[in-house]
């Protein structure tokens, strides 16, 4: 079963290496390995499945992460094709919003202003496919939302401009995530600096700690980890006063413990595994505060006890304690995320940590049972593919099958 070349992160590594100047033994001694192990990884013998071991290779090898994964994967079936097709028209409507935000003259609307009830109910569906896993969804809705909002920004006044700003923060969060995941980091990252524009203008603290939750989110796809850290930080001190004392407002506190998570995926990408746990504790602090019922499904962070033992799955697999990352948050039922997106990412994660405790058998059957119910989402993630490149490298004989047909449906082979 021939995989293809260009999905072969190995000989992507040594393009890198290759134009860096560098040779296997410097690499290797940068990132404490063998050259043994270099030479393993660039002829595919080798897996390569671990964000913080990635981003280390893209900073050396001054490269991007999305280089190294072969992103973006313009998957031919479950609705690949509709989603990158969506996205010329997405930059376009991103570009004339940071334009217009930017208060540019010469500026005119592309078309009739739209009803503010059809925005909002728009918002409303977008925000929906998000949490649903739904990307081909999303992107069919964000290019004529964020024209839409164009409109109302060049032509209204007063609180209908207002409310157009917080739909606009709101559509360019959702693009951010959207770009991010279909594997367009630089968009990304310019979705999340108009969503940053709005939230300026509009000056509401909640507003902007929750955008600064989204550059972080670009900034980690771009593996910009101590700018991941800078940004988090800032938006924590701003945030201090509401999210302390008796005072406290329960959105502040939330927004506190997602900041944390995004630092503490940074500190685990970076290989900081103590600076990891400890925000994942705070982060878990917050999210006792708030009870075990809370998740902010309206700031988009989709923050609770669930929420903390998805990432701690994650920080576990970059930290290579894969068992302490999925019991860190004892007795909470990921189920119970109210957020098919978060609740997939976590399978995802589940999967690596299983595999790389033996228990690969387990692994296949948790990408299947992800792959059921967010298909796309499963079969385009960069780390799913690369568990399942390295699950085919040593075979699974008790999971053949199904193990096949994640091959197949991530269009891996010939």
């Amino acid at each position: 079963m021939p995989f293809l070349s260009d999905e072969h992160i190995g000989t992507r590594v040594r393009i890198a290496r290759n134009a860096a100047g560098l040779t296997q033994v410097e690499l290797a001694d940068f990132l404490t390995r063998t050259e043994g192990w270099i030479r393993n990884v660039e002829s595919g013998r080798m897996p390569l499945d671990r964000f913080s071991v990635i981003t280390a290779i893209a900073d050396r090898c001054d490269v991007g992460v999305d280089f190294l994964l072969g992103q973006p994967y313009r998957l031919q079936h479950n609705g690949g094709s509709l989603a990158h097709a969506h996205v010329p028209a997405m930059r376009t409507g991103l570009r004339r919003a940071g334009l217009i935000l930017s208060r540019h003259p010469g500026l005119s609307p592309q078309g009739a202003p739209a009803d503010p009830v059809v925005m909002r109910q728009q918002s409303v569906k977008a925000n929906k496919r998000r949490q649903a896993a739904n990307l081909p969804g999303v992107a069919t809705l964000l290019p004529t939302m964020i024209e839409d909002l164009n409109t109302a920004l060049l032509t209204s006044e007063g609180p209908e401009q207002e409310e157009a700003l917080r739909l606009m923060v709101d559509a360019a969060r959702t693009a951010r995530m959207c770009l991010n995941q279909l594997g367009y980091p630089d968009l990304a990252w310019s979705a999340a600096e108009v969503a940053a524009g709005a939230a300026t203008t509009l000056g509401d603290p909640i507003v902007q700690a929750a955008v600064a939750w989204d550059r972080c989110g670009a900034l980690l796809h771009q593996a910009s980890l101590r700018e991941t850290v800078a940004v988090a930080e800032a938006a924590l001190r701003d945030l201090e006063p509401l999210a302390t004392g008796a005072g406290r407002e329960k959105d502040a506190v939330s927004l506190r413990g997602a900041l944390h998570l995004r630092c503490a995926i940074a500190h685990a990408r970076g290989g900081h595994g103590d600076d990891a746990w400890a925000r994942i504790d705070a982060a878990l602090d917050d999210a006792n505060q708030l009870g075990p019922g809370w998740y902010d499904l309206d700031q988009h962070t989709v923050f609770g006890r669930g929420t903390v033992g998805v990432h701690a799955a994650e920080a576990g697999v970059e930290v290579d304690e894969p068992d302490t990352g999925l019991e860190r948050v004892s007795k909470e039922d990921i189920d119970q995320v109210p957020s098919k997106e978060r609740r997939t990412h976590y399978a995802i994660d589940e999967a690596r940590a299983l595999h790389r405790m033996g228990r690969s058998s387990s692994a296949v059957v948790k990408l299947r049972q992800a792959a059921a119910g967010a298909s796309y989402y499963v079969y385009a993630d960069p780390m799913a593919r690369a568990l399942v490149s390295d699950l085919a490298r040593v075979g699974v004989p008790s999971q053949a099958t199904v193990l096949s047909s994640l091959i197949r449906n991530m269009e891996l082979v010939h």
